[in-house]
């Protein structure tokens, strides 16, 4: 199959975006498929990239490293064309989505749609929240949505964001699958780990927190440093380690320096991607109390490095979670401090049995495969309603829909 993935954001732009779909394209090639993307240009993009389309591109308004398509739309339709893609998957509602959509519906085949970022927490961002609001999202949102064929979400979360605004087609939730390999790295030894935690002047004795992430306001480490005076009331010796660079920093650090939490926290900013798994081994606890995430990848990848973890729950970690020994969830940002106290006070050890267990619906493998079962289910609902005459009366389309999309619930 050839299989055409257009989104604004991809390598070597960092995101979770960017993750998925490198991930989903490497598994798909496992098993004998073509994937090209169709993204935007990058200053820090190579010159050449087998099977990588880029289209000029300027920076996203309120997010300037994120970019959006602004011209060469038919030169990439063209190559669509010429490639003879079998079906489309689009990874974002704008430009390059937009672009994905038009080339699906003039070459009459299946446009999938990943539904990634909850946009009601990010409104913020743009004008102050001043100028597009929830209502409008949702009016978007359901036009894109129901102008697919079938819609991927991360998370049960996402699909009953998408009913309530009206969407329609047929959806499936397939959370991102990660590289187990990259995380679990039995290569990290003890004293590798000694060393970091020598280097961020944490002892073996003191408890090392650890949070992963962007900092921006909507991933709320705000909310786990208020939290910290009543841990360190608890746990003296607990260090709160922040890895990851963004927009709130500036804010986040005079948040520590009021709580006079100075000798407690430390910003590490971004690291390297080959030491990420080396900072979650030698964390005894991972926290996150972020409610704007589809997923979130860095939960899946604590899990993978065997780190237990204290983050505020949802539907979709809710069910990750699924034992007391890969950790715990709490319910609402004052809930955290007393959450992580009654966790490590409950001395809970890591279940290898359990642990393993979770690894293969974690892993990218399942990913691919389960991605790959609702392409097939989406190109044959696609040929079955292609046989619908185009003249058809409107409410004939729209019960013949519901009786199809009945058939993969």
């Amino acid at each position: 199959m050839k299989i055409g993935f257009f989104t604004d954001t991809y390598f070597p732009q960092v995101s979770g975006v960017a993750t998925s779909i490198k991930t989903l394209k490497d598994e798909l090639e496992k098993k004998g498929h073509e994937v090209f993307i169709f993204t935007t240009t990058d200053p820090k993009a190579a010159d050449f990239e087998e099977g990588v389309i880029r289209m000029p591109s300027v920076p996203f308004v309120s997010f300037k490293d994120r970019r959006i398509v602004v011209r060469g739309m038919w030169y990439a339709y063209l190559i669509a064309k010429e490639l003879e893609l079998d079906l489309i998957h689009t990874h974002t509602e704008f430009g390059a989505g937009m672009l994905g959509k038009m080339v699906g519906k003039k070459m009459h085949i299946p446009v999938i749609h990943t539904y990634h970022t909850m946009y009601e927490d990010y409104l913020h961002y743009i004008a102050k929240g001043k100028v597009l609001k929830p209502a409008h999202v949702k009016y978007f949102s359901r036009f894109f949505a129901n102008h697919s064929t079938g819609v991927v979400c991360p998370s049960e979360r996402v699909i009953e964001k998408l009913k309530s605004y009206g969407v329609d087609v047929p959806m499936k939730i397939i959370p991102t699958g990660i590289e187990i390999e990259r995380f679990s790295r039995p290569d990290i030894t003890t004293e590798m780990k000694c060393e970091l935690r020598r280097s961020l002047e944490i002892e073996e004795n003191q408890l090392m927190i650890l949070s992963l992430s962007r900092l921006s306001y909507e991933k709320n480490i705000q909310a786990i440093i208020q939290g910290l005076p009543k841990i360190i009331d608890h746990y003296p010796n607990a260090r709160f380690v922040i890895v990851g660079k963004g927009p709130y920093k500036e804010q986040l650090e005079e948040m520590v320096e009021e709580l006079s939490l100075k000798e407690s926290v430390q910003f590490v900013g971004e690291v390297a991607n080959d030491e990420v798994a080396l900072y979650y081994q030698s964390a005894d606890y991972f926290v996150s109390a972020s409610t704007s995430e589809t997923q979130g990848l860095t939960y899946t990848e604590t899990m993978a490095a065997g780190t237990q973890m204290i983050v505020e729950g949802n539907d979709y970690l809710n069910h990750l979670i699924s034992h007391p020994s890969l950790g715990t969830t709490f319910e609402t940002d004052k809930d955290f401090a007393d959450a992580f106290i009654h966790y490590v006070e409950s001395k809970i050890a890591v279940d290898e049995e359990v642990l393993s267990n979770k690894m293969y619906e974690i892993s990218a493998e399942c990913f691919g495969e389960t991605m790959l079962n609702f392409y097939y289910e989406m190109l044959d609902y696609h040929n079955k309603f292609s046989g619908l005459k185009e003249d058809a009366p409107v409410d004939k389309i729209k019960t013949r829909l519901r009786s199809l999309k009945g058939t993969l619930d």
